[in-house]
């Protein structure tokens, strides 16, 4: 009876092992992967009008919910046992990690998710600007590199023990830069409208949380307790196939469903509120166009 209980310990022990080792060979495999990205070096806008477009951007498209209003990082998220969440200070300040960027640098960060040397980002949601044109892309580095100065450290992001796991076993999707297509083209431009093209191309920024066709549900690498992504299809029951447009433009603008009630916290209408009514017109223009499905199919 020892003998058998001995064996069968060594035998978890040898499991436990093998699993321990798996782990930390498939997580260091994809915190240390690099990539190369040869893109064509933009030429930044000097006018006040395009400067003003990047704020704009950095202003609702969650930029500033990341790395504080003024740009210079924060703690967002800080579980050890899975990891740390601190988007850095993107100043010239004490503290920053952009002195040394030239506009490529900027440019593979922001739609490439990645650092200078080609290692991928850590909760750098990249995948939702991959597909950012030129333009937008040259305007928010534009007002990226003029910046007030903020001097404050940038705390450490990492990913811990059980957050290695979770990546290993690809649950915890912290490095968008696997995701990207990285020698997809880009647009030089698009010309906003009231329609749903332009709402295609907005929309890109909701999928990380909406998923592929938008019909909601877990949120990738997010734990079970976490709120569900809506479903925004034109779902009858699930989704917005009941809402009015001004239904659409009170949960974006007061974060109020239908019914009075309030948006879960977790969804970001307080910067999506600073989209302009072409930008809202032309999402509400799309949704109208993507399948109804249920919520969750994903």
């Amino acid at each position: 009876m020892k003998r058998l209980l001995l064996r069968s310990l060594l035998a978890l022990g040898v499991v436990v092992l093998v699993l321990v080792g798996f782990v930390w060979v498939r997580s260091s495999y994809l915190l240390q992967r690099t990539w190369r990205v040869d893109e064509v070096a933009m030429t930044l806008p000097a006018d006040a009008l395009s400067i003003d477009h990047g704020r704009h951007l950095a202003m609702s498209r969650g930029c500033t919910d990341c790395h504080g209003k003024d740009m210079g990082g924060r703690v967002v998220m800080s579980a050890p046992s899975i990891g740390q969440m601190a988007p850095p200070n993107l100043t010239r300040g004490r503290g920053g990690v952009v002195s040394s960027f030239n506009v490529t640098d900027w440019e593979r960060a922001i739609r490439h998710g990645l650092r200078p040397d080609g290692h991928g980002l850590l909760f750098m949601p990249s995948d939702e600007m991959s597909g950012w044109t030129d333009g937008d892309t040259a305007d928010l580095i534009a007002w990226l590199r003029q910046l007030q100065p903020v001097d404050r450290p940038t705390e450490p992001t990492f990913v811990g023990p059980l957050g290695r796991a979770l990546l290993a076993f690809g649950k915890l999707p912290v490095i968008s830069a696997g995701r990207i297509d990285q020698l997809a083209p880009h647009l030089a431009r698009i010309t906003p409208g009231a329609n749903a093209s332009y709402g295609g191309y907005l929309v890109q920024g909701c999928r990380g949380c909406h998923g592929p066709h938008l019909s909601g549900g877990p949120i990738p690498g997010m734990p079970p307790q976490a709120p569900k992504a809506a479903n925004l299809t034109p779902d009858p029951t699930t989704g917005l196939g009941q809402w009015r447009k001004a239904d659409f433009y009170r949960a974006l603008r007061e974060g109020r469903k239908p019914d009075g009630s309030a948006l879960d916290p977790f969804m970001p209408w307080q910067s999506i509120r600073l989209a302009s009514d072409t930008e809202l017109d032309a999402l509400w223009a799309y949704l109208r166009t993507v399948p109804a499905r249920p919520a969750g199919q994903r």
